[in-house]
């Protein structure tokens, strides 16, 4: 196929990463290389993405995420579907409840311009395709036309090589007013504002998630001259028609959520010049210094290489929703404003504002993941939050547009937070730190909201939380939001009081310590000692009858009652008590693991397979939150080795896939199971998501030989932190006792002070249990 010219990057680079889309497992076994970038596999779990999971021409927490859509219709389903084999655009927004600016090169003819507002998708190879963080290259079959993409922060770049039969009939389709994932897109603008720049902007309508409205603005400049501008009356979307040339179309275009006159201002801080090849080696060694964070030795290649896509992924979906000067959208009131984050004494913002899906399970995931090895990246994330509460008066748990979207349950930002603070990440304001959290636990605050209940607060139930100890099921009063079910809510409730009780402790607030650390221990409250499960039970205290432990969200939010049994992170000596001892627990657990390996450990393949008859009654799901943390469980239950064997065999047979079909058997959330795949196979985690003084880090059994974490010397001093497992392998799974430092640590947990200030973690791994 003669497509015109390539530049001698795009070869370069298609050569270099040509493994990473098409190749099979057995050549990914045998192929050896350097570059970490090099090692993602982008297309991992690409048959059962939604909108926001695929990611490829971007930069770590982008605002823009430039990439191609085969599927356009729903936030489920849609975005890039690997067995969708067209294109039908490519968009520069794809984030929690957020789309749009969905732009595509077509040839146009005076007799059928028409059409192309309504047929202009086009049919691709995953042949031709290459794939690698920061850049996405692929070739539209319909028309002939070769696509790079490329981006900065804020800034998509394109570039189109036409055909040379073509060259006279270049043309740019921006298609503004259409369905484009979750969300409607309308009132579409285009203007032109020289030879070779436009402007714009569109809605983003309102979603059932996203109560609110929300206007995007974007800059566009070309390298080559507009001919003209044609706009469907029909569609209201606009044909870019350019002049004649045989060089490639070179294409930037900028958003803002504030102005114009932003987007304007972040191509020109952030893309001042046209040197595409520059910008794809600029993001690839942003991701290759994020990646370099944690270098591993030892296992498979495919071991390594699902690892780096695991640590790529646990730096995604969450957006910046700010501009380079700190303007950012502020819609948390009855009023949309553009608010203005501070700034440092060289006029640059302090840190960047985010859009992000909910921190429900963040706890045993990005808490001890960014906590440890991206400590600026929770720092910035914890005061993001809390400027949400200088203008809007709540914390959210997963913000959308400058608004609250009030998804899931409870107040899962608050373990978030402590653990910042914990591990002295977060140091100022403390008091009104604290004053903020408190809030969301008391009546008005956001625990009293079910999902997405956004006018009232009486779904979460927390009246009778805090009255009778837990919350029921039903409501008496009926729905409102959704994911009513009480004892789960309970159960999230108690672990977050415990958490802010915690801080309290810290800031010597003995009453409020005193206080949550009574409602920590309401989990009891939900406990059937009959049937030895946590249960539901409703307003006048009596217990569901025929009650059945397997019952998917039977009270229990996204899980079963023996998933959410295991929801007391705080206290699981106090659980094991209610079960008769720790040996009995562990017993019940391990049980319910034997029974889980069948169906390998999750619920099918993706989330909403966890409805099918059968898969909806695994005793543990690892594909979703509720019980991610069941293996390390043991450990603190004085079962290191049954924590070492279950980690180890869930990774093997429920982690280590490297394909399109395959990933994270559920939903990944926004960099949540990216992150918890990485830590059970660093061998590394916090029951308590790091919320108690000088958090405490459970130790598993790594896959790899040796792991070496650089710690960022802005907040650690200890420069590295290594693990080495020696004599590991497949077989050689579980650990003699290890030692730190030439210090045994007998209870397999090591603190977060002392692997801060660096040295070797050692285990001497071995083919039967110690």
């Amino acid at each position: 196929m003669k497509i015109g010219k390539v530049s001698l990057w795009g070869v370069g680079i298609l050569t270099l990463i040509s493994l990473l889309s098409s190749c099979n497992q057995t050549e990914i076994e045998s192929t050896k290389t350097t570059s970490l970038v090099e090692k993602v596999y982008p297309l991992l779990d690409t048959e059962n993405s939604r909108w926001f999971f695929f990611s490829s021409a971007n930069r770590p927490f982008g605002m823009v995420n430039l990439s191609p859509d085969t599927e356009t219709n729903g936030a489920w389903g849609s975005g890039y579907r690997h067995k969708v084999d067209t294109v039908r655009g490519f968009s520069h927004i794809h984030a929690w409840q957020m789309s749009g600016l969905s732009v595509m090169p077509v040839s146009t003819s005076l007799e059928k311009n028409k059409e192309l507002f309504t047929d202009f998708y086009s049919s691709f190879s995953h042949e031709t395709e290459r794939i690698t963080p920061g850049y996405h290259y692929l070739e539209l079959d319909k028309q002939k036309i070769a696509v790079e993409l490329t981006s900065t922060k804020r800034v998509g770049f394109h570039k189109y090589v036409f055909p040379e039969a073509n060259v006279e009939k270049r043309a740019v389709l921006f298609n503004l007013n259409a369905q484009l994932g979750p969300c409607e897109i309308s009132d579409g603008h285009l203007t032109k504002d020289g030879n070779m720049e436009l402007s714009g902007s569109f809605v983003m309508q309102p979603t059932f998630r996203r109560p609110k409205p929300l206007t995007t603005y974007f800059k566009v400049k070309l390298n080559t001259p507009i001919a003209s501008i044609e706009r469907d009356v029909e569609s209201k979307n606009y044909l870019l028609h350019l002049n004649k040339s045989d060089e490639p179309v070179l294409m930037k275009v900028a958003i803002s959520y504030t102005s114009v006159e932003n987007a304007n201002l972040n191509m020109e801080e952030e893309l001042p010049h046209w040197q595409f090849e520059q910008v794809v080696k600029d993001s690839q060694a942003e991701w290759e210094g994020m990646l370099s964070r944690i270098k591993v030795e030892g296992g498979s290649e495919t071991d390594q290489r699902r690892f780096y896509t695991d640590l790529w992924h646990a730096l995604q979906g969450r957006r910046i929703i700010s501009d380079v000067n700190g303007a950012y959208p502020d819609n948390t009131k009855e009023n949309f404003r553009v608010g203005q984050l501070p700034v440092d004494v060289g006029g640059k913002p302090k840190f960047n504002h985010y859009n992000s899906d909910s921190f429900w399970g963040a706890q045993w995931t990005i808490n001890t993941l960014w906590g440890l090895v991206y400590p600026e990246i929770m720092e910035e994330f914890s005061h993001s939050l809390m400027q949400y509460y200088k203008d809007g008066g709540l914390v959210p748990r997963g913000p959308s547009g400058g608004n609250y979207t009030y998804v899931m349950t409870g107040a899962s930002s608050t373990p978030f937070i402590v653990s910042a603070i914990q591990k002295n990440l977060v140091n100022d304001n403390l008091d009104t730190i604290f004053s903020a959290l408190k809030k969301n636990h008391m009546l008005g605050g956001i625990m009293g909201k079910a999902g997405y209940e956004h006018r009232t607060d009486i779904g979460g139930g927390l009246s009778y939380y805090l009255k009778d100890g837990y919350v029921p099921n039903p409501l008496p009063e009926g729905k409102f939001g959704i994911h009513l079910d009480g004892s789960g809510q309970t159960l999230e409730y108690a672990y977050q009081d415990y958490t802010l009780a915690q801080l309290a402790k810290k800031l010597g607030k003995e009453e409020e310590n005193k206080y949550f650390m009574a409602r920590c221990k309401n989990y009891k409250n939900v406990f059937n000692k009959d049937e030895g499960w946590m249960g539901p039970r409703d307003v006048s205290g009596k217990w569901r009858e025929d009650f059945d432990a397997y019952d998917y969200e039977n009270g229990f939010v996204e899980s079963n009652a023996a998933q959410s049994t295991w929801f007391v992170p705080h206290d699981l000596t106090g659980l094991s008590d209610l079960m008769g001892g720790k040996e009995k627990a562990v017993e019940k657990l391990n049980e319910q693991f034997e029974k889980a390996e069948e169906l390998n450990f999750t619920s099918g393949s993706s989330h909403e397979s966890e409805l099918h008859p059968e898969y909806r009654r695994i005793p543990i799901n690892l594909g979703n939150q509720p019980s991610i943390q069941t293996p390390f469980v043991f450990n603190k239950l004085g079962r290191p080795d049954l924590t070492q064997y279950w980690s180890r065999t869930v990774v093997k047979k429920a982690f280590s896939g490297l394909a399109p079909d395959t990933g994270y058997n559920g939903d990944e959330d926004q960099g949540l199971m990216g992150s918890l795949n990485v830590l059970y196979k660093i061998g590394l985690f916090q029951m308590n998501g790091g919320t108690e003084e000088n958090p405490e880090y459970q130790i598993g059994s790594p896959i790899f030989d040796k792991i070496t974490i650089q710690l960022n010397s802005k907040y650690y001093p200890g420069g590295q932190f290594v693990i080495i497992a020696n004599d590991n392998s497949d077989n050689h799974l579980y650990s003699d006792t290890p030692s730190f430092n030439d210090s045994i640590l007998s209870d397999f947990t090591i603190k977060h002070q002392d692997i801060i200030n660096g040295g070797e973690l050692i285990l001497h791994m071995t083919e039967n249990p110690n």
